[in-house]
């Protein structure tokens, strides 16, 4: 095997082994450990004290470079918070929509609608409904944010679960059912495990998409009222209004840093950890590795967690007990009940919009339908844009251990950094080229979105079992062949995933692409992100209300026509466990 390139990572981690190879297994890491989780309880107790706080109608945010610490930490709560939320909200939607055949044809469309829904189609809305269930303190607009960061993560990870629920083996599903798992037990031994690789690298995906609209969540503004938060994103948000390139450069450098860190201390072992997970029979691959993973696993305390774990999945299965069918019909009632109320409550939804929705004229409902066709026009054109150049990097990145080690925090940040606080410099630039808006805007959405699709390009390229690696060797495959017959056919399911997921995006940035402010001057593009743009801040709930319906509609009929034969073609062409 070749040398590894010395980075941060690798000498941090070769002076940590020699440090406990001299002094044995002395429990200074699970002392650290067990600061940190104190730290972390503190923080939350902290945390729980301000959002009990009285509310201020307005907060003055302090732009000195000594409050950028207090405000990462705010926003990292808030980002975590709602990550905490996609999970359940992953492992409950995306598992439902997988194994319940009716509800899946309600469920994937919703899906598609919710993630491409702009986050001021309905933010107006939740930001005054909480705020108004909690009124004199600080929980209804913490709640707002956070639920705001949630719109920006959960999707792309309930897809992922979803799709990889979808292609479990049937050998396994069948051993499963002879060791005759319950819901729980298969969640947790069959179908999170399959579901690893491409969960973490969504998730990595899930904070940068929180991270994007951080400056809207945190700093909103609707008509004269004043519903800023303190953190990263209302620092940069007002950096950017007054023109602080001092305090801009600071809230970049501390929201990189941030992202390091978290690189560090919790994706990257997420990473190396999800490996044993992979879907193959024989073939040598070469390991990833993660200096915290490394120093984690030898703490007593993981160990004796370890020890349970095995304890627990080598357990002998009780018998089924005499009511199991019973129990399975009550199960599948239970689920059709479920089914009939989100039925209900989207029809009750759908009543008071169209309630919502009567003063909207003709001509405003024809306006929007051509404002739908050119966004959706830029929509695809930036998902194909993307494409280019992340599926090869995404290749190379997924295949090689040694670049995904260096490269993996370089895409983080890169991915994660908010791309609106671009925008301005952007948008001179194309000025300067003579490019318009309208076109300009595909560059705009590209900044946000092409990283859905390379995260998951890497995630599927990582999951390419190494002996049909080691068969394209033998049978000496050139580049293109590789290619062709092994690469792209690996990864078409998870680059699918990708496409779903950047075209979601790409409608929702649609709404500070089309209609951009720099320098005391707004630029408008004619479009649907635009146009929600427009009436959001106006305050023009029914227009607002037709804007987002037109653009449900679209993506509906776009997920019909185009992505669903695409999941099927994935399905039965694609899979490596088919």
């Amino acid at each position: 095997m070749a040398a590894r390139p010395a980075t941060f990572g690798s000498s941090f981690a070769g002076a940590a082994n020699a440090v406990l190879s001299r002094a044995g297994r002395l429990p200074l890491i699970d002392l650290g450990l067990l600061a940190g989780i104190v730290a972390a309880g503190v923080g939350v107790v902290g945390l729980a004290a301000r959002w009990a706080a009285p509310y201020r109608a307005a907060v003055e945010i302090d732009l000195s470079i000594s409050a950028l610490p207090r405000y990462a930490l705010l926003s990292l709560s808030r980002g975590l918070a709602a990550y905490v939320l996609s999970l359940g909200f992953t492992l409950l939607y995306g598992g439902w929509a997988a194994r319940d055949r009716l509800a899946e044809r309600v469920l994937v469309p919703l899906l598609d609608v919710l993630q491409s829904i702009p986050v001021l189609g309905f933010m107006p809305g939740v930001v005054l409904a909480l705020v108004g269930a909690f009124p004199g303190t600080n929980v209804g607009l913490e709640l707002a944010a956070v639920v705001m960061i949630f719109t920006g993560q959960a999707w792309n990870m309930a897809f992922s679960f979803y799709q990889s629920v979808k292609t479990v083996p049937a050998d396994l599903s069948e051993v499963a059912a002879l060791l005759r798992f319950g819901p729980l037990r298969r969640l947790r031994w069959l179908e999170l495990p399959f579901a690893a690789t491409g969960l973490v690298w969504n998730s990595m995906m899930s904070m940068a998409g929180g991270w994007f609209f951080l400056m809207v969540s945190e700093a909103f503004v609707l008509g004269d009222r004043d519903f800023r938060l303190p953190g990263l994103g209302s620092y940069m948000s007002v950096a950017v209004a007054r023109g602080d390139g001092r305090a801009m450069v600071a809230s970049a450098l501390a929201m990189a840093l941030l992202i390091v860190l978290l690189d560090q201390l919790l994706w990257r072992p997420l990473v190396v950890w999800a490996q044993r997970f992979r879907t193959e029979e024989s073939g040598q691959a070469e390991e990833m590795t993660s200096w915290f993973f490394d120093l984690v696993r030898r703490s007593r305390l993981a160990e004796r967690l370890r020890t349970r774990r095995r304890a627990a999945f080598v357990r002998p299965a009780s018998p089924p007990p005499p009511n199991a069918l019973a129990r399975a019909e009550t199960s599948r009632f239970a689920n059709l009940v479920l089914f009939v109320a989100l039925v209900a409550l989207l029809a009750f939804g759908a009543t008071e919009v169209v309630r919502l929705m009567r003063p909207v004229t003709l001509a405003t409902w024809s306006s929007l339908v051509v404002d739908a066709s050119l966004t959706l026009a830029r929509v695809l054109a930036a998902v194909a844009a993307g494409t280019l150049w992340t599926l090869p990097a995404g290749l190379a990145i997924g295949l090689s251990p040694r670049l995904s080690r260096v490269l993996q925090p370089a895409v983080q940040v890169a991915a994660s950094f908010p791309a609106p606080m671009l925008f301005p410099a952007v948008v001179v630039v194309l000025r300067a080229l003579g490019v318009p808006l309208g076109t300009g805007s595909v560059v705009l959405m590209l900044l946000g979105t092409q990283w859905y699709v390379l995260f998951n390009v890497v995630a599927g390229a990582s999951a390419i079992p190494a002996d049909l690696r080691e068969a394209a060797e033998i049978f000496r495959f050139g580049r293109w062949q590789r290619f062709w017959k092994l690469h792209f056919p690996a990864v078409f399911p998870h680059l699918l995933t990708g496409w779903v997921t950047a075209a979601g995006g790409a409608w929702n940035a649609s709404i500070v692409s089309e209609y951009v402010s720099t320098g005391g001057e707004t630029l408008r593009a004619h479009g649907l992100g635009a146009t929600i743009s427009q009436h959001a801040t106006a305050g023009r709930f029914p227009e607002l209300a037709a804007a987002v319906v037109v653009m449900a509609v679209v993506v509906v009929g776009f997920n019909r026509l185009v992505w669903r034969r695409l999941h099927v073609l994935g399905e039965e062409r694609f899979s490596l466990v088919r």
